[in-house]
This record gives structure tokens, C-alpha cells and sequence, in this order.
């Protein structure tokens, strides 16, 4: 009797401390590197730059209710920019990063302004996944620019800062690079939607009708957030071309990574900042190990999504921890 009232107390005070947990995932992150190999520090790596992406995602679909289903065009844009300045121009790919994010973003504003006066979610879903769809077509067809399905390949890596390096030789740097990037964008993500500003979405979200009541701006507190939203998922683009130094349309602007989004963000959780962190790791390396299931690997994401919303609608945080944010 004493032991089970033990273990329930255990058990509630684990549930309210998810401060803790994020501590621990913390210093895990920071220190696994070190006891790994080079193919799964690789694996590690795109689950950092996929959480960036996941995040983006869930600043304009969780926080905001935007349901964006052409967020893979933001990446695509940061990642071909980014690439396309540093081989054409020689720009250093840390100013291409800035710059791909930056593109990205005044892609967000532009087609903000006709797709976000849609109230109706599949309107909005629809509209998005079609302007990602032209994307995906231009990247393919401007092949003297881009080598359409050919890939663009010769992307150089980040240059050195001292005595560090940035190439594949040193994925180690690259690895606290992109983690340094990732605690940014959540620290970033974390001051939106705990400041003014995050009530306002909350109401958007629940209802653009009783927030506008209220005074809420719908159109500059649309734009605002899909921009951010857009540049952060143009920054993750970024990182990803000058690591994997080669790009496709097929890969980087496909409806597959669009997919790939949706599920990170099921999993780990819709409306938590540390959730789309948490669902990039299952999702990154539990489909590393799907490969053998080729081009069937679309059915798995399509079912694992069904078992998620049926079964843990509000992801694996939410269902640990009822009240994270």
C-alpha cells in the first residue's frame, strides 16, 4: 500500500517536472556525440536540421492554426539559395545561410498575402501545397541554374571559424553547429508565443472571428508569424544543402518531406516547443531503417500518422506532459 502511494507521488512529480526533462535531453544532446560513429552522428545531424524544420511548421500550424502543406517550398528555397549564391557568387555559405532564410521568408510574405485571406483550412492546404508544387517544378525545369534532377552538387561546406572546421571530416562541429541553431530557434519560438504576441495567436487559432472581436490584427499577425515561420524553415534548408552538399528537387521539394514534417510534429507534439525535437529523432532514425522499404516508405508515413492521431493525438510530450508548452 505504501510502495503504490510512493510510486503514484513519483509518478506526479515526474509529470509536472518537464523542466527536468528538457535538462536531461539537453546534456544528452551535448554529450552523446562523443559515443558515437560517424553513420549515426550523420543520422543525428538531420534530426537536428529536421527539428528546425518541424518547428517552423508548428509556429505557423500549432501555434497560429496556419496549416501550411507547402512548408518543403521554404526549405527548398533557403537550401537551393543558399547553395546557388556560394557556387555562382562565392559567398561565404554563412551569409548564404542568412540570405536562404531570408529569401524564404519574402517568399512567405508574397504568397501571405492572397493565401492567408482563406479562413477555411483545406483552402489554405490546398493553396500551399500547390505554390510548393510550382516551386518543386521550377527547380527542375531551370536546370542551367539548379541541374534539375540531375542535383546540384559542388555545394561547398560551411567555411572554417579558427580553429574549427566545418567539413565532413569534422561532423562534430557540424553536429554543435546546427545543435546551436536548434536552442536558438527554440529559445526564439519560446519568447513569441510566452509574450504578447502568443496570445494573440492563441486566440487567432482558436478563433479568427473572436480575436478579431477582440482586436487582434489577423493580417499583420498572419504575416508576421508565416514569415518567421518561413525564415526559420528556410535557415534549416541552409544547413542542410552545405551538409549533404547535393540537392534534387524530388528530395528537397517533395510532397515526401512534406509528409515527413507532419509526422515529426504528430509524434513528438503539436503545440509543444520541445515536441517537433523530440518526434525529428523517432521519425529521422526509426526511417533511416526503413529504407529497405523503397519507394513504400510513403505507406508507412501515411499509417504512422493514422496510428498517431488515433491513438495519441496530442503527441508523445503531451501525453508525458499534459501542461508543456
Amino acid at each position: 500500500m505504501l510502495s503504490n502511494s510512493m510510486a503514484k507521488l513519483a509518478k506526479k512529480k515526474w509529470y509536472k517536472n518537464d523542466v527536468f526533462f528538457y535538462f536531461v535531453l539537453l546534456i544528452l544532446l551535448i554529450v552523446l556525440p562523443f559515443f558515437v560513429g560517424s553513420y549515426v552522428l550523420q543520422i543525428l545531424i538531420l534530426s537536428l536540421i529536421f527539428a528546425i524544420l518541424g518547428l517552423s511548421w508548428n509556429l505557423a500550424a500549432g501555434y497560429s492554426g496556419i496549416f501550411s502543406f507547402g512548408h518543403q517550398a521554404f526549405f527548398g528555397i533557403g537550401a537551393y539559395a543558399s547553395a546557388i549564391i556560394s557556387i555562382e557568387l562565392e559567398i561565404s555559405p554563412w551569409l548564404g545561410l542568412i540570405i536562404g532564410g531570408i529569401l524564404a521568408a519574402v517568399a512567405g510574405g508574397i504568397i501571405s498575402f492572397p493565401i492567408l485571406r482563406l479562413r477555411i483550412i483545406p483552402y489554405i492546404a490546398i493553396s500551399t501545397l500547390g505554390f510548393a508544387e510550382i516551386i518543386r517544378l521550377m527547380a527542375s525545369n531551370f536546370s542551367d541554374l539548379t541541374r534539375g534532377e540531375l542535383g546540384l552538387s559542388g555545394i561547398p561546406a560551411f567555411t572554417s571559424i579558427g580553429p574549427l572546421d566545418f567539413n565532413l571530416a569534422n561532423r562534430i562541429n557540424i553536429y554543435f553547429l546546427v545543435l546551436t541553431i536548434l536552442i536558438l530557434t527554440v529559445l526564439f519560438i519560446t519568447k513569441i508565443i510566452n509574450g504578447p504576441r502568443g496570445l494573440a495567436l492563441k486566440s487567432m487559432r482558436e478563433s479568427q472571428d473572436a480575436a478579431e472581436s477582440l482586436g487582434v490584427n489577423l493580417r499583420n499577425n498572419k504575416l508576421y508569424i508565416f514569415m518567421i515561420s518561413a525564415f526559420i524553415a528556410g535557415v534549416s534548408g541552409a544547413l542542410y544543402a552545405h551538409y549533404v552538399q547535393v540537392l534534387t528537387p524530388s528530395s528537397e521539394i517533395s510532397v515526401d518531406l512534406m509528409l515527413q514534417i507532419l509526422l515529426i510534429v504528430a509524434i513528438g507534439g503539436m503545440r509543444t516547443v520541445i515536441g517537433p525535437v523530440v518526434g525529428a529523432f523517432i521519425v529521422v532514425i526509426g526511417l533511416e531503417y526503413l529504407r529497405f522499404l523503397g519507394d513504400y516508405r510513403m505507406m508507412v508515413y501515411g499509417l504512422l500518422i493514422v496510428i498517431v492521431i488515433m491513438f495519441m493525438p496530442e503527441g508523445i510530450i503531451k501525453k508525458i506532459f499534459p501542461k508543456a508548452q
